[in-house]
């Protein structure tokens, strides 16, 4: 499992794509005995998109997508609710759940997603994503996987959403200017009081790719002084802009 687990380091730290991340999370999955994997973290804002990595069906997640069927899949209703992994299968469709989602549940069957393994992932922020394991029948593996690496499965979750938050989903939007995640993430370390030289440390690029997104940013919100980008930064997180 370490070999495992540190090779699934050594990818997700290498990616910066969508893609890359599927990569990493596929790799370990296959290893893991894990068929199929899905990972959805939720729109902070009324009316966007979900962001969706998974090695389900293309058809399915488009469908899924398209239809804003987070708003009804129960698996992610309960996420939503709770912190804690949970296992759900193909009985679920018996308890207390709308027409509604026992429909939905009759869809993802017709491609393979019967039951699975799901890790709620919660942030400080009020931010939620779920990661879930899945399979189109009971396996011995895929059960076996689930009892013993229940814990290191939380731990793969969590790596796998700080990494994604970090370089796909902290783009930034102020008074309709894009800042990108590096862009945000220097001005972050920055308005913490952190020199170019220390925030290069930190994010492990040369002092000199620091000093160009810190100007990067600040030329794009017309500002002369990084002080003032930094100050636009957090009145647009306190109104919510991002």
């Amino acid at each position: 499992m370490h070999r495992i687990f540190q090779r699934y380091i050594d990818l997700l730290s290498s990616a910066e794509y969508a893609d890359g991340f599927a990569e990493a999370m596929t790799i370990t999955a296959s290893e893991l005995d894990l068929p199929c994997f899905a990972y959805l973290a939720m729109p902070r804002r009324a009316g966007k998109k979900p962001l969706v990595i998974s090695t389900y069906p293309y058809k399915w997640v488009a469908h899924y997508v398209g239809s804003h069927y987070e708003r009804l899949d129960p698996i992610i209703t309960r996420a939503l609710e709770n912190t804690e992994p949970f296992r759900w299968g193909l009985d679920l469709s018996a308890t207390s759940i709308s027409p509604e989602q026992r429909q939905f549940l009759a869809e993802a069957s017709e491609f393979g997603i019967r039951l699975g393994f799901t890790l709620p992932i919660h942030d400080e922020d009020g931010s939620v994503a779920a990661l879930t394991f899945a399979t189109d029948q009971r396996r011995p593996q895929f059960e076996k996987c689930i009892d013993l690496n229940a814990s290191v499965l939380q731990l793969i979750a969590r790596c796998f959403h700080s990494q994604v938050r970090r370089k796909l989903l902290r783009q930034l939007t102020i008074d309709g200017i894009v800042l990108s995640p590096r862009e945000v993430e220097c001005l972050d370390w920055a308005a913490k009081g952190k020199s170019v030289w220390e925030i290069g440390l930190i994010l492990g690029i040369s002092h000199n790719t620091v000093a160009h997104y810190l100007r990067s940013a600040r030329d794009k919100l017309g500002v002369r002084k990084v002080v003032q980008a930094v100050a636009r930064l957090a009145a647009a997180k306190r109104d919510g802009q991002d």
